[in-house]
């Protein structure tokens, strides 16, 4: 990573930033390392060669105090685009190949960049039953909704599950049930889901879905911490018996929730971990935070870890399927 040295700063004040919505940057690039712009944001000014806006909005209370923009090196000059989501979160896109990396190590290989634009399109292709549709728009205006896993997302899960043919599955926070809905619903008539969440209010929407989509003989709800009620399967004799299990819960109990589950699956079973990606903050040396920090020491063990076969696919926040050996 390199510095925007000094020598680039324009000392041209400019305005205070507000919620950006549209904002481009052109500058050339000459180094093979990726450049990183790091300012707080009270003295942006000094960051760009030239910019301009479209439009701007009311200030959020409080912008994210770093900008971090990265730059493909290969490119003299390429344009952005950076926009600020609601979360004050700044993030950038190239807006002509989308190509994001490319390593002469692994065959300059190119990267496509979600963009926006592109993920809008994913979505468009993305097949979501209406009552999947309803639930989500639902959970959308309570609080942490962030928590619901994408349209795209679920309908992998579900591919997952048809793929694997299971007839038992496991999921390990629930929240308001869309993960969990979008796997009943192609389970077999005879199939069965275990569903753990500890908000009962979160389950009462769940249920509701359940019951209004006709799957509710395929889910059993447990309302307890996920821990004990994976260990209570074990107890009861379940240990091998599930084909695939999803796990979208505490992330500093990802270790915990793994081992518990590889006795529950059978081998050839397939167990699928959330949020691996955590924001991107797990690819940053520079976040320590304890729970960045116990998911890239969980991603760590996982890639060291031979019962099982992984994959790392960067969908959503970022899941982890892993295959019991």
């Amino acid at each position: 990573m390199l510095l925007l040295p000094p020598s680039l700063v324009p000392a041209s004040p400019m305005p205070k930033l507000s919620h950006i919505y549209n904002f481009s940057v052109s500058m050339s690039v000459s180094s093979p390392s990726l450049c990183r712009f790091s300012n707080p944001i009270p003295s942006i000014r000094p960051l760009l060669l030239s910019h301009h806006f479209s439009s701007l909005s009311t200030p959020p209370t409080k912008l994210r105090s770093l900008l971090s923009i990265s730059l493909q090196s290969s490119f003299r000059s390429s344009h952005f685009e950076i926009r600020a989501s609601h979360s004050d979160t700044i993030q950038t896109s190239q807006t002509k190949a989308f190509v994001v990396a490319e390593d002469e190590r692994f065959g300059n290989k190119q990267v496509i960049s979600i963009t926006p634009q592109l993920y809008n399109y994913i979505l468009s292709n993305t097949r979501e039953p209406e009552i999947l549709r309803e639930l989500r728009e639902e959970t959308a205006t309570m609080r942490g909704s962030q928590m619901q896993v994408s349209p795209d997302q679920a309908q992998l899960l579900a591919m997952l599950v048809q793929i694997l043919g299971a007839k038992r599955c496991i999921e390990v926070g629930v929240y308001t049930g869309y993960s969990s809905l979008a796997v009943a619903l192609v389970l077999p008539g005879f199939g069965q889901l275990v569903a753990i969440e500890r908000d009962a209010k979160c389950l009462e929407i769940a249920k509701r879905y359940y019951q209004r989509a006709g799957v509710s003989h395929k889910v059993d709800v447990k309302h307890a911490l996920a821990v004990d009620a994976l260990k209570s399967l074990i107890l009861n004799g379940e240990a091998c018996s599930y084909d695939f299990a999803f796990v979208d819960a505490e992330k500093r109990m990802y270790s915990e929730y793994f081992e518990l589950l590889l006795q529950l699956v059978r081998v050839g079973g397939v167990i699928v971990i959330d949020n691996v990606l955590w924001h991107g903050k797990v690819a940053d040396p520079l976040l320590n935070d304890p729970k960045t920090v116990s998911i890239r020491n969980f991603n760590k063990d996982l890639f060291e870890d031979k019962r099982v076969s992984i994959s790392m696919v960067p969908i959503g926040d970022g899941i982890m399927i892993c295959r019991k050996n």
